[in-house]
C-alpha cells in the first residue's frame, strides 16, 4: 500500500512544471517529496500552485496543502446560505454560528474572502517560495497537511507570509496550538502593530468575527500550557507530544516506564460491558486512555475538554486483541491526578485535576 501511494505521488509530481516550464522528472519529484516528508526545519524552496484561503496554500504538486503555522485567517464562503445570511442580518448569522456554545467558533465572513484576496496578491508574482517548519518532528496535522511557514522573496527580502498576514489584519497571531518556537516574537509585534493600525479584523464595525479578546484569551492559555510542557521536558526523552510524526515509536520505547504525554482530547468512548476509553488525538495516530473505574474518569474532567490539551502521566503497556490478535500501546488511568487538564478562560478546573 506504502508502495503504491508513493508511485501515485510520484506520478502527480512528474506531471507539474516547474517555474522555468520545465516538467520534473522521476528524480526532481523524489527529492521534493522526500523534502516534505523527512523530519527537518528548512526544506528548500518550492513553487506555489494554488492559493486556497488565507492561511492555506499548495506548493509543488503535492498530495496535501500547506497548513500555515501562527495563523487562522477567517472562513470564505463555502455556501451560498452563509452568504445570503450574512448579507440579510450580520447579527443573526453571528448568533446562529455560535448556537449558544461555551467557546468560539470558525466562521465564514467577509473578511474571509478579503484574506484570501490579500494572499493571492500577495504571492503575485513570486516565482518559488521558501518551506520551512516550526520543529523537526511536527510533519502533518490531523488532516494530513504540511504544517510551515512560507517565506518569499519581496524586493530583494525573504519575508514570512504568516507573520505579514498578521501585520496586515487579515489574521490573529494563532497560539492555540503552542507559541511559535521561532516567530512568536515577530508574531506579537505584527499584531500590536495591525490592532494599533485598525486593520483588517481589528478596525471598528467590520463584518469580522466580534469575540477576538475571547479567542486570544483561550488561545494563549492554550499556548502557555503547551509551552510549559515544552520546557518541562526540554531534553527528557519521556516526554512525549503526540503531534510529532515519531510520538509512537518513542512511546513504544518507554513500555513499562513512566511518560508524560502531551495531546488534545478526542473522543471519550463508555462500554457498559468493559472499561472507558478516553482517545488522546495524534498526528499519525490516536492513542487510548483506559478507565476501569468511572468514577475517576469523571473526576478527571476529561469529558468536559474534548478537543483541548492535556497531559498524562502514566505506564504505557501493550493490550493484545483476544478477537483479532492485535497489539496496542494503551495507558491504564487509576488517579485522576494521572491528568493535567490546560487552562480554558470561563471553564473551571476539576478540584482533583486542577493543582497547586
Amino acid at each position: 500500500m506504502i508502495r503504491r501511494i508513493t508511485l501515485v505521488l510520484l506520478a502527480i509530481l512528474v506531471g507539474c512544471s516547474s517555474p522555468g516550464g520545465e516538467r520534473y522528472n522521476r528524480k526532481q519529484a523524489q527529492k521534493s517529496l522526500a523534502k516534505l516528508e523527512k523530519p527537518g526545519v528548512a526544506l528548500g524552496e518550492f513553487r506555489l500552485t494554488r492559493v486556497v484561503d488565507g492561511d492555506t496554500v499548495w506548493v509543488d504538486g503535492l498530495d496535501a496543502s500547506l497548513r500555515l503555522l501562527g495563523i487562522d485567517a477567517e472562513e470564505t464562503f463555502k455556501s451560498e446560505a452563509d452568504r445570503r445570511a450574512v448579507e440579510t442580518d450580520w447579527n443573526a448569522y453571528l448568533k446562529a454560528k455560535r448556537n449558544g456554545g461555551k467557546r468560539p467558533v470558525k466562521i465564514a465572513s467577509p473578511l474571509g474572502e478579503q484574506a484570501k484576496a490579500w494572499g493571492k496578491a500577495w504571492f503575485d508574482g513570486v516565482d518559488k517560495v521558501r518551506v520551512e517548519r516550526d520543529h523537526p518532528a511536527e510533519i502533518r496535522d490531523r488532516y494530513k497537511r504540511y504544517l510551515a511557514y512560507v517565506l518569499a522573496e519581496k524586493q530583494g527580502v525573504w519575508l514570512n507570509y504568516n507573520v505579514e498576514l498578521v501585520r496586515a489584519g487579515m489574521s490573529p497571531y494563532f497560539p492555540k496550538y503552542g507559541y511559535s518556537r521561532r516567530y512568536h516574537t515577530q508574531f506579537l509585534a505584527a499584531q500590536d502593530e495591525a490592532k494599533a493600525a485598525k486593520r483588517g479584523i481589528w478596525a471598528p464595525n467590520v463584518m469580522a468575527a466580534p469575540d477576538y479578546p475571547e479567542r486570544e484569551a483561550w488561545w494563549m492559555a492554550r499556548g502557555a500550557f503547551v509551552d510549559e510542557f515544552r520546557k518541562e521536558g526540554e531534553g527528557k526523552a519521556n516526554y512525549i507530544d503526540l503531534t510529532h510524526w515519531d510520538a509512537m515509536k518513542v512511546i513504544e520505547e518507554h513500555v513499562d516506564k513512566e511518560v508524560h504525554i502531551l495531546a488534545t482530547v478526542a473522543e471519550i468512548q463508555i462500554n457498559p460491558k468493559g472499561p472507558a476509553r478516553a482517545t488522546l488525538g495524534g498526528a499519525a495516530r490516536d492513542f487510548p486512555l483506559i478507565f476501569f473505574d468511572l468514577d475517576v474518569l469523571g473526576t478527571t474532567g476529561l469529558r468536559e475538554w474534548k478537543s483541548e490539551f492535556v497531559v498524562v502521566t502514566g505506564h504505557p503497556t501493550f493490550y493484545t486483541n483476544k478477537h483479532t490478535g492485535k497489539k496496542q500501546l494503551q495507558i491504564q488511568i487509576d488517579r485522576a491526578s494521572q491528568i493535567k487538564l490546560s487552562p480554558v478562560p470561563g471553564l473551571s478546573l476539576p478540584t482533583a485535576t486542577a493543582g497547586p
